[in-house]
């Protein structure tokens, strides 16, 4: 039995209010086996000091592409599916870096099923990496925000999007998710903003054509994310059954209140916003994102602020991959500034985010939970900004960044 012991200045479990003060952490084969003052010191057991630092629960992001890239987007689709999942994996290892030992895939741009393999594998013991929770590819109205035709010239027919128009192309197209071993499934029903040809404040699916979706997802067992924006999209999403809404950009008190009553978690990709703020000012931002960001962009920040005064469960996602990866971690302090506790950030990246992917030995710390922890200096209920100072990753009981170590891929 690979056994350690982990010794916490203070400790953030993932859930309470406040910080513990010093506790000890007994991992044995990948989980927790005990927790308290003082634990076990089994013969043999590496001893772990992290008694100058705050332990957490690994954190989760719950809306990252690993095989995509936004600066390149339609070069990068034509790579090879080897070529993704490879160039996915460097990104997931450096994100766990980070402190990040779970993360969502909300789709790739690819025939095939390149993030499905890639969490087989690492699932396998075959490569190392976070924990991967997949949606293989975005499901998409014709013209629809997954719907990539617009980049490419009329002519070229190229099977990079996953799109369906009928009932039972759309229900065909579920189907075919579980049957490659999807773990959720990724719609749309509004444009985006990088996308061309589609307007985030337009419902892209009609209702009827959304909750066959839902419907089937529901039967197959697979929950649904969906990517959104306008306030009436977001309650056609909350009404025909989804689980999260992902970004949310446009939505209004009413649809904050429909999900908050039915249980919807809204994962707001906060700093994706600040991203695209930066592009604009720089005159960086893609032509086809300009008008519509410019249009919106005060909207999408009253409406971030609108969730953060809310009781709606918000969870911790990025949309790395359209934006760079080693950015991922200032989520935290972007869900700060919108006016959410530092509190409520770490548990949206914690137990909330767990709570989201119905994983109850995630996002905790206690016994029988995996063994993933972070470390960093200083308090992050006091001052968020130290999440961005990880320095120590254990991931299912392995460490994979000693204390102090400098962040190697």
């Amino acid at each position: 039995m690979a056994e350690s012991v982990v010794v916490c200045g203070t400790l953030f479990d993932g859930v309470s209010a406040e910080l513990a003060g010093h506790t000890e952490i007994l991992v044995r084969d990948g989980l927790i086996a005990e927790m308290g003052p003082a634990v076990s010191r089994p013969e043999g057991a590496e001893v772990i000091d992290l008694s100058d630092r705050t332990v957490s629960p690994g954190f989760i992001d719950t809306h990252v592409h690993l095989t995509m890239d936004a600066g390149a987007l339609a070069r990068q689709t034509l790579d090879s599916t080897a070529t993704k999942a490879l160039s996915g994996l460097s990104l997931a290892r450096e994100y766990l870096g980070h402190g990040f030992t779970t993360l969502r895939d909300l789709g790739c741009m690819d025939p095939e099923f390149p993030t499905v393999d890639l969490r087989n594998a690492i699932d396998l013991g075959l490569v190392v990496g976070p924990r991967l929770v997949v949606a293989a590819h975005i499901l998409s109205p014709s013209g629809g925000h997954g719907d990539l035709s617009g980049f490419y010239p009329s002519r070229w027919d190229l099977p990079v999007s996953t799109v369906g128009d009928s009932l039972g192309e759309i229900r065909r197209l579920v189907r075919r998710e579980h049957a490659h071993g999807s773990d959720w499934v990724k719609t749309v029903n509004a444009g985006g903003y990088f996308s061309v040809g589609d307007d985030p404040a337009r419902v892209s699916w009609l209702d009827e054509e959304l909750g066959a979706l839902c419907e089937t997802a529901a039967q197959l067992g697979l929950p649904v994310a969906v990517h959104t924006g306008a306030a009436d999209a977001c309650r056609q999403a909350i009404r025909a059954g989804v689980r999260s809404l992902e970004h949310a950009y446009l939505i209004d008190e009413e649809g904050v209140e429909m999900a908050a009553r039915a249980g919807v978690f809204i994962v707001p990709t906060m700093q994706m916003t600040q991203e695209d703020l930066a592009m604009l000012q720089a005159g960086t931002l893609p032509q086809q994102a300009v008008w519509k960001f410019t249009r919106d962009n005060q909207q999408i920040l009253q409406s971030q602020r609108i969730i953060a005064g809310s009781e709606v469960k918000v969870a911790y996602g990025t949309d790395c991959g359209m934006f760079p990866f080693s950015h991922g971690i200032l989520e935290f302090q972007a869900m700060v500034n919108a006016g959410l506790t530092p509190l409520r950030a770490m548990r949206a990246a914690t137990s909330v985010a767990a709570e989201l992917l119905a994983r109850e030995d995630l996002g905790v710390l206690r016994p029988g939970a995996a063994a993933d922890l972070v470390g960093m200096p200083g308090n992050p209920l006091a001052d968020i900004s130290v999440t961005s100072q990880v320095d120590f990753v254990m991931a299912r009981g392995a460490v994979f960044r000693g204390r102090g170590a400098p962040l190697t891929p």
